[in-house]
């Protein structure tokens, strides 16, 4: 699987799990809406009240599943950031096409934005037998 064929595999799927591990070292898990940048950047806002964003400031590595409908899936890992200036904006555009609702967010008090860079992802489709497990290099 090439590089452009995982991109829009990720577009065509809205939402993701996404893994990080608390101060005390449990696993937490969330559902997020999630778009991918053509440089393979994935990015969704979030609360920075909430667990996630406060887990990724503390230890920014995490993991994300992408897609689980149809047999098919994207599991990475990665590290995130927060994204700042041009590259912030950059983002938020890919994403307010995708989540409109999310220009409304903007006016949070508390939001936050991340990007994760992968560095570790697995293609898997179990449409087939035996299935198709294919790693991806980011």
């Amino acid at each position: 699987m090439d590089t452009q064929t995982l991109i829009a595999f990720i577009r065509a799927q809205p939402w993701a799990v996404q893994a990080s591990v608390s101060p005390d070292g449990a696993p937490q898990a969330a559902v997020i809406g999630v778009v991918v940048s053509d440089s393979l950047e994935l990015f969704f806002d979030t609360s920075a009240a909430s667990r996630k964003c406060r887990n990724l400031r503390r230890e920014p590595r995490l993991a994300l599943v992408i897609g689980w409908d149809q047999g098919q899936t994207v599991q990475l890992e990665g590290r995130a950031d927060e994204p700042t200036g041009a590259d912030l904006i950059r983002l938020q555009e890919l994403y307010f096409a995708r989540f409109p609702d999310g220009r409304a967010r903007q006016a949070w008090p508390d939001i936050a934005y991340v990007r994760v860079r992968p560095t570790w992802i697995r293609y898997s489709d179990f449409r087939q037998d035996p299935p198709r497990i294919v790693q991806v290099a980011p």
